[in-house]
């Protein structure tokens, strides 16, 4: 499916929504009750994101300590960059999704949906037939292609 139509809808569909809802919403309670609204969502977001941001970062490094890739972390780590950026956005469709984004539950099942989608995860075959890179020391095809050559680095300092 190419990206490009949908992108190029999104960039118009979005600031239309958003116009509709900054007029729903300001007919219902004010125009200063709105911006307030809006910048108050954006400071809670902010919050939100140092706060989800600095959990997810030590799940990752307790995943790493227990010497397992943190791709789920990794990946949640991405939502909460994105969610961050759309709270940041005026708005509030994009409030809603940004919010969906650093909430713990509703950013664990996006993020697991993506990765059993297998959206943001490369995977290849292995050298084996199993998925995945080639582990340390062996040198078999790579997926991109490539051999790994083994030798050995020295630097020497004129």
């Amino acid at each position: 499916m190419p990206i490009f139509p949908i992108l190029a809808f999104l960039f118009l569909a979005v600031p239309l929504l958003e116009i509709f809802l900054f007029i729903q919403v300001g007919g219902w309670i004010g125009v200063w009750p709105t911006i307030g609204l809006v910048i108050l969502t954006a400071i809670a977001g902010a919050f939100l994101l140092r706060w989800q941001g600095l959990a997810t970062l030590t799940r990752v490094r307790r995943a790493l300590d227990q010497g397992q890739i943190p791709a789920l972390e990794m990946l949640e780590g991405v939502l909460l960059v994105f969610g961050g950026a759309l709270l940041l956005t005026p708005g509030f469709f994009t409030d809603a999704i940004g919010f969906a984004c650093l909430l713990p539950l509703t950013r664990h099942l996006m993020a697991r949906w993506l990765f059993i989608k297998g959206i943001f995860v490369a995977r290849g075959p292995r050298p084996g037939g199993s998925q995945g890179p080639a582990g340390p020391g062996e040198s078999g095809p790579r997926p991109g292609g490539g051999r790994t050559l083994e030798g050995e680095y020295r630097k020497d300092d004129p």
